[in-house]
């Protein structure tokens, strides 16, 4: 007997983010470029842990545990025989439409849905978040808010004698943890059957729970606005229901939803590589644009409209045609300057299409300008990088919600004569460690011995300090040097105003990824700044760099310093004489995570800061509150500290090529 194909709550979302996805999951030749790793994508943003505190906030449930949808729906319907009952990932079916509700909660004739999401929120703030400043939902808001819309469809119909109230459990970042350590009392093993596990300490105190950290947060007049179609447009033309029918159909029949390619196909993780088409997989990206526009091999083999950098009207290009970056014009871009030095953001999308048509390797490089820059700089120059993560469940009494935690930096140092050395570095992973201020005071200590010009990659540092900054402000029990260690950080940071701080430091960190973007571009890159794909295409291009790092002069004892290498060579080759990415040189993260989702984690996308520090969030997770031996943990230990390393190296690497451009 074939296996139901129901539309459950995942797939649902999945085809919200484009109905034909729903035609190629689940099949194995059409490969899925997305972690599928269900325990990875939960460990780094606490949502194991969210779940499992969830349930001592409204205790007394019984859970079905079964992932076999007939046993798991005949156990719930058992359960919903009582008059009275709490169900902890109860099964409901109707029809073909099948999901498990987080908490379910029945009192006589009346249901509460309670969906609980590592998702935070501020209830001190007047209005809640879920709408726009024009009254429709909001685009952050919307997968949690579709989420729920669709499971309390689905068990209004399938019990539709009840009244049913919906809501979402989340983060309230304007409670306090009333205690220490709570966090360390949720830890995470996998079963037997690779299955997660949330341990939770049998020490777990009344006072632990005195304030809760989740709120529970009605949210039916949302759910109604999305099933009557008032406050979105994404269900139209066949509004909420006949969206969901006719998913449901297509999927129950597996038939191919037609594509409607647009920008969204950028980020689509059904695609293949040429080896894997040439091993008969098939490529789900190719199909949409295959049956939508006819492209055939040659076609694909060119550069799509898609690859052009912070170009925000892909889609209107795609409606007209232009679906090829050669394709698109001056006018499309509304191409203008701006009055700062360098290229503007539209004179830099132009600048990718013309390298881009001429078929030119060389990298564009502006000279002038980034001269001028580097002759404000003061020596010794410091080059820095911050691994963070934020964390549902606080570590130590009177912090709020994911409040953002420095756990990881590294610090490279050139001095005028061009030498280099790895200057220091910082890791505090031990569990339950609040490291925040011990990290700032670590990074004062090395910064505060010159003058010297700083440099982050993007905002990210940047956004780390303030945030500490204003956890020292708010802090019960502050250190002796709050004081010195608030001054240290408005002394290299920059406060636009946002959160009552404001204020612009001489010593102000450089952006060396906004110099990226006003000064060089290298079309080895295809459109993007991060640095995973600038250091490669910089050292590709630098004689300098081939030269001083094809040999093992890094960590030697005759070369440059470092912390964590020993005669280490940056430079390699791959056999068509391009140089390797150095970060594929560095040893596994993990040795108990597949190749495809460790190469996931690794990614890295200038625009998104939790997939940039995937890898290393995850490492953080897995430090915290998975049970492991020593041996594993120190060896996670070492490769975090090489990554971080790396990152800071790699901003010296584009430094070193640059001044060489220059002399």
């Amino acid at each position: 007997m074939a296996k139901p194909r129901y539309l459950t709550k995942s797939r649902f979302k999945l085809a919200m983010e484009c109905p034909t996805k729903l035609y190629y999951t689940g099949k194995a030749h059409y490969p899925d470029k997305s972690i599928d790793d269900p325990f990875l994508l939960a460990l780094a943003d606490g949502g194991f842990q969210v779940g499992a505190l969830a349930k001592y906030y409204i205790p007394g449930g019984h859970e079905i545990r079964s992932t076999i949808h007939g046993e798991a729906e005949r156990e719930t319907i058992e359960f919903l025989k009582q008059d009275n009952v709490i169900i902890y990932e109860a099964a409901i079916r109707f029809e073909s439409l099948f999901i498990r509700i987080d908490i379910l909660k029945k009192r006589g004739n009346r249901l509460e849905l309670i969906e609980v999401k590592s998702k935070s929120f501020n209830s001190d703030d007047e209005e809640l978040p879920f709408l726009n400043t024009r009254g429709a939902l909001s685009s952050d808001w919307k997968p949690y808010l579709y989420d729920v819309a669709f499971q309390a469809y689905v068990l209004k119909h399938a019990m539709p004698d009840h009244d049913l109230s919906a809501y979402l459990m989340i983060a309230d970042k304007a409670v306090k943890c009333p205690t220490d350590g709570l966090n360390q009392k949720f830890r995470v093993k996998k079963d037997p059957r690779n299955r997660k596990m949330v341990l939770v300490h049998p020490n777990l105190t009344a006072e632990d729970l005195s304030v809760p950290l989740l709120a529970t947060v009605p949210v039916d007049d949302y759910v109604s606005i999305i099933w009557e179609g008032t406050g979105t447009d994404d269900f139209k033309p066949k509004g909420f229901e006949g969206t969901v029918n006719w998913f449901a159909e297509a999927y129950e029949k597996d038939e191919k939803i037609p594509p409607i390619p647009g920008k969204k196909c950028r980020d689509c993780t059904f695609i293949c590589s040429d080896e894997e088409l040439g091993k008969g997989l098939k490529s789900g990206f190719r199909e949409c644009w295959t049956d939508r526009f006819g492209w055939n091999v040659s076609d694909f083999k060119e550069q799509s409209v898609l690859s052009l950098w912070d170009f925000r009207n892909k889609d209107a290009a795609i409606e007209l045609g232009k679906l090829k970056l050669s394709d698109i014009t001056e006018d499309d871009l509304g191409l203008r300057a701006d009055e700062l030095p360098g290229l503007s953001r539209t004179e830099r999308q132009l600048l990718q299409i013309e390298k881009y048509k001429e078929g030119g390797k060389e990298p564009y490089f502006d000279r002038d300008n980034l001269a001028a820059e580097i002759r404000q700089w003061t020596y010794p120059l410091h080059f820095i990088d911050f691994e963070t993560t934020i964390n549902p469940i606080p570590f130590t009494k009177g912090l709020s919600p994911y409040e953002m935690v420095g756990f990881q930096y590294s610090h490279h140092v050139v001095e005028r004569d061009g030498s280099v050395r790895h200057a220091g570095e910082y890791l505090c992973a031990e569990p339950g460690v609040y490291p925040n201020f011990s990290f700032v005071r670590a990074l004062k200590k090395e910064l505060e011995k010159d003058r010297g010009t700083i440099f982050r990659y993007s905002n990210h540092e940047n956004t780390v300090l303030l945030a500490i900054f204003r956890q020292l402000a708010s802090a019960d029990n502050p250190p002796a040097d709050r004081d010195e260690l608030q001054q240290f950080i408005v002394s290299i940071t920059n406060a636009n105003g946002n959160n009552g701080l404001t204020w612009q430091s001489p010593r102000n960190m450089v952006d060396l990824w906004y110099l990226v973007k006003r000064y060089y571009y290298d079309p080895y890159t295809k459109g993007s700044n991060s640095i995973k794909y600038v250091l490669p295409a910089v050292l590709n291009s630098s004689d300098f760099l081939k030269d001083k790092y094809s040999k093992p002069v890094y960590g030697s004892a005759t070369g440059i310093p470092s912390l964590n290498f020993k005669d280490w060579r940056w430079i390699e080759y791959e056999s068509d004489g391009s140089v390797k990415d150095p970060y594929s040189l560095l040893p596994k993260l993990f040795t108990d995570i597949d190749e495809k989702n460790l190469s996931l984690l690794l990614s890295s996308d200038e625009d998104d800061t939790i997939k940039h520090g995937g890898a290393a969030m995850t490492a953080f997770a897995r430090l915290q509150f998975e049970e492991m031996t020593d041996y594993e943990r120190q060896a996670i230990k070492t490769g975090l500290k090489k990554y971080c390393e790396l990152d800071t190296m790699a901003m010296v690497m584009i430094y070193e090529a640059w001044k060489d451009w220059i002399a």
